[in-house]
C-alpha cells in the first residue's frame, strides 16, 4: 500500500453542495397549515373575490404544493402557479396544483415577463437564500405595479429563542451544519442561512422596492403539544411570533 501526504476521503462522505442538500426528498418542505391559511387570508383580501376578474399569483419555492393545497379554497377563481427549481418539488406540487413551472431566482431569472404577476407568495424560501436581494428584485421585476408580495419566515426573535439564546443555546430556526443538529431543539436539518427580526424584515423588504402593508404573526407547527396554545397567544405580537407574515406591495 502506497501513502501520500494527503488522504482522499470516500465519496459518501464529500461535502454536498445546496444543490443536492434541497433536491434530497427527505428535507422537508411543508411549514404547516396554519401559517399557509393565515397567509392565504391576508393574499384573499388584498386581492379580493375572483367575481373582480382572475388574478394570477405565483407561488415561488412552492415545494411540495402542500400550502397551495391549504390556501386553495381561499384563493378559488385566481390563477396559482407553482415555481420551484427542484424537479422532486414540482412533481409532488403537480398533485395541488394545475399549473406549475421550473424556475430559478438566479441563473437568468423567473421564465415571467416584467409586470406578468398580480401576487407573489414567497414563503418560508428567503432564510434559505444566499443572495436575498437580488431575490427580491426578481420578485419586483415579475410584480405588475402595485402587486402583491406575500413573504413569510422563521422569526430569530420568536419568544421561546429569547429565552434560549439567554440560556446559552443555540436559537430554534437557526443552522450551523447541513449535516446534523447542533446546539439547538429541534430533528430537523433544514438548511436556513439567514433569519430574521421583525424589524430587519420590515428594513429588508422596504429598501428592495416594497411598501410595507402590514405585519403579522403565525404558529409554528414544531412547537411541542403543551406549549401550542402559548404559541398562538404571542401571534398577536408579530415581533415575538414564530413566523413572521409579511404584506407588501411594489412601490
Amino acid at each position: 500500500m502506497t501513502t501520500t501526504g494527503t488522504t482522499e476521503r470516500p465519496a459518501r462522505h464529500r461535502p454536498r453542495g445546496l444543490r443536492d442538500f434541497y433536491e434530497n426528498p427527505a428535507v422537508p418542505v411543508a411549514s404547516g397549515d396554519a401559517r399557509s391559511l393565515r397567509q392565504a387570508r391576508m393574499l384573499a383580501a388584498a386581492l379580493g373575490p375572483a367575481t373582480r376578474g382572475a388574478r394570477v399569483v405565483l407561488d415561488v419555492g412552492c415545494g411540495d404544493g402542500s400550502a397551495a393545497r391549504a390556501a386553495a379554497p381561499l384563493l378559488a377563481g385566481h390563477r396559482v402557479i407553482g415555481v420551484d427549481w427542484s424537479q422532486d418539488a414540482l412533481r409532488r406540487a403537480h398533485a395541488h396544483l394545475p399549473y406549475v413551472v421550473r424556475g430559478e431566482l438566479s441563473e437568468g431569472g423567473l421564465p415571467f415577463a416584467d409586470g406578468a404577476a398580480d401576487a407573489v407568495l414567497f414563503s418560508e424560501v428567503v432564510e434559505h437564500l444566499v443572495d436575498p436581494d437580488s431575490a427580491l428584485d426578481e420578485l419586483r421585476r415579475v410584480l405588475r405595479p402595485g402587486g402583491h408580495l406575500m413573504l413569510s419566515t422563521p422569526n430569530l426573535a420568536a419568544w421561546y429563542n429569547r429565552g434560549l439564546l439567554l440560556a446559552g443555546v443555540q436559537p430554534v430556526f437557526s443552522e450551523v451544519s447541513l449535516r446534523a443538529i447542533h446546539g439547538r431543539p429541534g430533528r430537523e436539518v433544514v438548511g436556513h442561512l439567514r433569519l430574521y427580526t421583525a424589524r430587519a424584515l420590515k428594513e429588508f423588504v422596504a429598501a428592495s422596492g416594497f411598501d410595507v402593508v402590514r405585519l403579522a404573526g403565525a404558529p409554528f407547527h414544531g412547537v411541542p403539544r403543551p406549549l401550542r396554545g402559548l404559541d398562538r397567544l404571542a401571534c398577536a405580537v408579530p415581533g415575538a411570533a414564530s413566523i413572521l407574515l409579511l404584506h407588501a406591495r411594489k412601490a
